[in-house]
């Protein structure tokens, strides 16, 4: 049953399609999975996935389907919602279909891009739980990394008030001689706060910490969400967590979760992230939730744990990458894919009008301010204007041997001559293109896109990575920068080249994964230059060091790790009514 999306809001519609929700239980039966495979909280569940893995390792997988986008405006362009409507009009087509999505950061929920639900009849239910903490993953990555800090800071305010003799004495630790000036991790808060990007800590007494400087980012940036992205079990999570470089000594050695002792507690703290948490579509589809979003500054996949396993229980198995296909998808493609070992058989490129319209010169779009009317009404000429950022994103999607579905994600207010606009061009760069009104109707309204994505599963494709990982480190960069983004070539400030070559030199990273940190809202590091910017060079200005990870993460322009609350943010109008305790005005 599709709602009136266009008059109702996302939390109505969510409440509404609750109503008829499968239970635990019926979805545990629904699904096949034994008894003990299922881990009830509350209306929802997590499921064992080791055990399923294990129990089903013999069946063929599924077909696997990744969802990127061309680059989005600041609301976004429904990579979400487009997850979902397909999932719903695959289901719509009678197929055993399911998904992964990433869970949604209090960020983007409380400020003004809202929570990452989907949207309309597209929308991922219960949408309450979903935003407001879900079973308690980014919590328990908060304790976790906030702990290793605890621990740093502690270490190194003993070690200051304390000799050799008494710090084996008094604690049974050795020194460590941690260089303040060195220290790789900050604090991490799950919201969109930009007052805590720099700030000194240990202000006081000499027992009141180590007085320095320090920083905050925001959750789903911290290395401990990556982990939980790419681990295979609860032993490669602890193993990795204990690898993590918290800080350097002053004699430049790494200082690590396992030399600070704090390893092995941040695990326990995470030992339930590590099962996939189980939701649904409006329509019933399942989708497990598992990892979190931003993948301009974090890794920004859905997890390969929840990959697999609904490669094994869905026929149909679809999948989300972060923000557009030169960051989602390059790092789906180059870093997830490799992990995984996992094959995809499509991309879904993601693409909107009003988004092409801003690529065509439209006016700038405001998060919290009404969209200018460019964008609500018939512009052919700022269409074919805009439409090269979505060719080169084919294009991009093409290298790594697919032939994508561009899905147009259709607005009530899009016209026929304005998608017809996309359609001819996507054709023309080689991709099946599709019309989708899951927004406004569900899966009734997304059949020619399931069709479409039916369709190209079936083709053969020739996946390649874009580079070997033999490759080092400045060269993947320049190759990622030139065959991705669009650059003329890469330039690195004397810090950041300095620490690229002690990096390549160094064996232990050679097999790491380069994870580059970039604006979403721009192929180039400038967010402000629009469409396919022309005759740039990509700016490196630093190298962050994930060892738990196996992440080397490039970080270009001026991007920031702890976004900042914009002055109309959603917080402003969400409630909860005090007799029933339903939650009003999330988005």
């Amino acid at each position: 049953m599709a709602y009136d999306a266009v008059k109702m809001a996302d939390w109505q519609i969510s409440e509404a399609a609750e109503k008829n929700m499968p239970t635990p239980e019926e979805w545990r039966e629904k699904l096949g999975l034994e008894k003990d495979e299922m881990l009830p909280m509350g209306r929802l569940a997590k499921v064992d996935f080791l055990k399923v893995i294990e129990r089903l390792k013999d069946k063929p997988d599924g077909k696997y389907i990744e969802v990127t986008a061309i680059t989005p405006t600041p609301l976004g362009e429904g990579k979400s919602t487009t997850s979902v409507g397909l999932m719903e009009g695959l289901g719509m087509r009678g197929v055993n279909v399911g998904g992964a999505l990433r869970q949604p950061s209090g960020g983007p929920t409380m400020n003004v891009k809202g929570t990452a639900a989907g949207g309309g009849n597209s929308l991922l239910i219960p949408m309450t739980e979903f935003s407001l903490g879900l079973t308690g993953d980014i919590n328990d990555i908060m304790n976790a990394h906030n702990l290793a800090m605890v621990a740093l800071t502690a270490r190194m305010q003993h070690e200051r008030n304390y000799n050799d003799e008494q710090l084996a004495r008094l604690t049974g630790m050795r020194r460590l001689d941690i260089d303040p000036t060195r220290v790789e991790m900050g604090w991490i808060i799950d919201f969109c706060a930009q007052a805590l990007r720099n700030i000194v800590i240990g202000l006081g007494g000499r027992f009141d910490g180590f007085t320095m400087q320090s920083k905050f980012g925001i959750a789903v940036g911290s290395e401990l969400m990556a982990i939980l992205a790419v681990a295979t079990d609860l032993a490669d999570l602890k193993e990795r967590i204990n690898n993590i470089t918290v800080a350097f000594d002053k004699s430049g050695k790494p200082v690590t979760c396992r030399d600070l002792e704090v390893g092995n507690a941040m695990a326990a703290f995470m030992r339930n992230t590590i099962n996939p948490t189980l939701m649904c579509t409006a329509e019933y589809q399942p989708c497990f939730v598992h990892a979190g979003p931003f993948a301009n500054i974090a890794v920004g996949q859905s997890s390969i744990i929840a990959d697999r396993v609904g490669l094994k229980c869905f026929d149909y198995h679809v999948t989300e990458s972060g923000f557009a296909a030169d960051i989602g998808f390059e790092k789906f493609w180059n870093v997830k894919s490799r992990f995984s070992g996992l094959k995809p058989h499509v991309s879904v490129l993601t693409t909107t009008i009003r988004a092409l319209k801003m690529h065509g010169g439209g006016p700038k779009v405001v998060p919290g301010k009404a969209m200018p009317e460019e964008y609500t009404k018939e512009n052919l000429d700022l269409v074919e204007k805009g439409i090269d950022n979505m060719v080169h994103m084919i294009g991009v999607i093409r290298k790594a041997g697919i032939n994508p579905v561009v899905c147009v994600n259709r607005f009530y207010t899009d016209t026929d001559d304005e998608c017809a606009i996309v359609r001819k061009a996507a054709e023309a760069a080689g991709a099946r293109c599709a019309e989708s009104k899951h927004w406004e109707k569900g899966g009734e309204g997304a059949l020619e896109f399931a069709d479409a994505v039916i369709d190209a599963c079936n083709d053969e494709n020739d996946f390649k990575f874009l580079y070997p990982l033999e490759m080092k480190l400045r060269e993947r960069v320049d190759i990622i920068a030139k065959e991705v983004y669009g650059a003329d070539g890469v330039t690195w400030t004397p810090e950041a080249e300095t620490k690229a070559k002690m990096l390549e030199n160094d064996p232990k990273y050679a097999d790491f994964a380069t994870m580059m940190v970039k604006t979403h809202l721009s192929l180039s590091h400038d967010p402000v230059r629009k469409g396919v910017p022309k005759g740039w060079v990509l700016p490196i200005r630093d190298v962050l060091i994930y060892s738990g990870a196996k992440f080397l993460c490039p970080c270009a322009g001026t991007i920031s790790l702890m976004p900042g609350t914009g002055s109309n943010p959603a917080f402003r109008r969400i409630d909860v009514n005090t007799e029933t305790g339903a939650v009003t005005g999330l988005f």
